[in-house]
This record gives structure tokens, C-alpha cells and sequence, in this order.
């Protein structure tokens, strides 16, 4: 491998694992999954989630459906789960958050987990512990497993600042705009070896840009308008579903104006809007970002680490 690329892929990463886990103070991002939208497709991407590393701690950001499994595919231990977030309450995000932490307590999780995103957090939780209250409690009686119910706990946002900090990590969220849902917030990590913003569902956010400001890397949803029309074609909403992407998702070119007012350095494209177009190639995914910014990009896989 050329030691002057910045990211690896699939294999390669499995294969880079010990010798990165050997580092703690470096910072890790891995693109769990790089597809956006609900739909379930037989060669799409996995659904959005994007898993921060640091100093040996997982930070999983959004819970799209079978982020659990793209956890252990990415190599991490399942119990080794210590922080969730989810960003907004759209299905392609919060679908398996519950599964994700019930996973880590079927893996052998006994230590404590924090979630941390906006309303109904505190409800939600709730609810998925209600639904599976009985497989729980038989699990508790039968295998000697703690109580799941008391490992968790859900911390509710509802405006921007500081949502988490620690020894290793500050975290803090700013509302964007992503109609119709009130309360969509991005993240910004800043780590002790490299500042990360995750976008969430986003269109044009000036909130965005200023949370982003002068970050070393910049995690982005992205829409490519070409493949939207294919998009269109295969579904019976065609008019509505247009109307809700254009309002509240951001284009190519978009988002590279916004990366460039924000002056990141490497702006790394996901939930990717067709998620399973072939005939879009990453040189056209980066084609109207490039008019605009004229820093690194990367065109995110499942998998890959940045």
C-alpha cells in the first residue's frame, strides 16, 4: 500500500487494526456505512453510522440498520460499546440503536453506555426495553447477565453546545437544517490528535459551517442530482420524495462551497444519495464538490477507514 494514502478499505483496515490499536493517542474514523435513505436494496450501502476511535474508546455515531454487525465487520469487540449518538429521528439513523446496545450486552457488555441525541431519546429507550422485557429478564434469570436496563442511560439535547466532554474527547452539536424534522444536529469531536464534524441530514446550514470552521476533517452527507432522477424513476412517491431531497439534503456542489467557507481540510463524502448506483463513479460524486473546494476528498465506502 502507498504509505502517502490517507485511507484504507475493507481488508486492508482489519489487517492495520493491531498495529493502530497499538497507538492510542491516535484518533480513528471508520465509515460503518455510507448509504442514505430507508430503503433496503441488494447491492446498496450500508445504512449511515460512522464509528470515532479515541484512545481505544468507541463513539458510534447513528444507528442505521445492521450497524451492529458493520462494528464487528470493521473489527471492534461488540462489549467494548461506550458511547452512542444519534443525530436526528429519521429510521435510516435510529433504526438499531436499541439492537446496537442489545448486541454489545448479547456480546458480554457490562460496563455502563451513554447515548446521547435529541427527543424522544429518553422515550425511545424506554420503548425498546419494554418491547424486549421479557427475552431480558429470561436472559438475566437464565444466563446470569446483568440488567441491560441499568447499563444505559439516555442524555436528551434540544439546542447547540457542548454535549459531551472528557478526558479525550470534547463533543459538541449545532441544529442544521434538515425540514421536517426540528431537531437534526451535527457533531463536532475534537480529539487530541484531529478535530472531526460529522454533518448528519443536512442542506445548505450556515450552523454547520461555523461548527465546522477550521476542522480537520468534515464528514458529509452529499446528494448527486443525476442519480436522484434515476432515483425518482423506481419509486411510486416520485413528486414528494423529490420535493423532501431538495429541501433538506445537500447537493455536490453545495457542499463543496460550504467546505470551503468552513476551510476543512479533507472533506469525506457519505450517506451518499443514490446509495446504489453503480453507474455514479467517484469521479463524478467529487465533480461538483471540486467547482467549489480545493481540498482533499474522499468518496466514503463502507468500511473504510479515514
Amino acid at each position: 500500500m502507498n504509505p502517502r494514502r490517507r485511507f484504507v478499505l475493507g481488508a486492508a483496515a482489519l489487517a492495520c487494526a493491531p498495529r493502530i490499536l497499538a497507538q492510542p493517542s491516535r484518533t480513528r474514523l471508520v465509515l460503518l456505512g455510507t448509504g442514505g435513505g430507508p430503503r433496503v436494496t441488494p447491492k446498496g450501502r450500508a445504512k449511515p453510522a460512522t464509528l470515532i476511535v479515541v484512545n481505544n474508546v468507541p463513539y458510534v455515531i447513528d444507528c442505521g440498520d445492521g450497524v451492529a454487525l458493520q462494528f464487528v465487520r470493521a473489527g471492534f469487540a461488540l462489549d467494548a460499546l461506550r458511547y452512542v449518538f444519534l443525530t436526528h429521528h429519521h429510521s435510516d439513523h435510529n433504526l438499531d440503536y436499541g439492537n446496537l446496545v442489545y448486541n454489545a450486552w448479547a456480546s458480554g457488555l457490562r460496563t455502563p453506555v451513554d447515548a446521547y441525541g435529541p427527543p424522544p431519546l429518553g422515550r425511545m429507550t424506554e420503548a425498546y426495553f419494554e418491547l424486549n422485557r421479557f427475552d431480558i429478564e429470561t436472559r438475566i434469570a437464565d444466563e446470569g447477565r446483568v440488567d441491560l436496563r441499568k447499563l444505559v442511560t439516555a442524555h436528551e439535547f434540544d439546542r447547540d453546545g457542548p454535549v459531551l466532554q472528557n478526558g479525550d474527547v470534547k463533543v459538541s452539536a449545532a441544529r442544521v437544517r434538515h425540514p421536517p424534522i426540528a431537531h437534526a444536529y451535527a457533531y463536532r469531536f475534537d480529539c487530541p490528535d484531529r478535530s472531526i464534524v460529522i454533518s448528519g441530514d443536512t442542506t445548505v446550514s450556515p450552523e454547520l459551517v461555523a461548527l465546522a470552521k477550521g476542522a480537520d476533517v468534515l464528514v458529509s452527507e452529499v446528494m448527486h442530482l443525476g442519480g436522484l432522477e434515476s432515483l425518482l424513476k423506481k419509486v411510486a412517491n416520485a413528486s414528494t420524495l423529490r420535493e423532501h431531497l431538495l429541501a433538506s439534503h445537500i447537493t455536490t456542489e453545495d457542499l463543496g462551497k460550504l467546505a470551503a467557507e468552513a476551510g476543512v481540510k479533507t472533506l469525506v463524502l457519505t450517506h451518499l444519495v443514490p446509495s446504489d448506483d453503480p453507474s455514479i463513479t467517484d469521479a463524478m460524486w467529487t465533480e461538483g464538490v471540486r467547482k467549489h473546494y480545493g481540498g482533499q476528498i474522499v468518496v466514503g465506502r463502507d468500511l473504510m477507514e479515514v
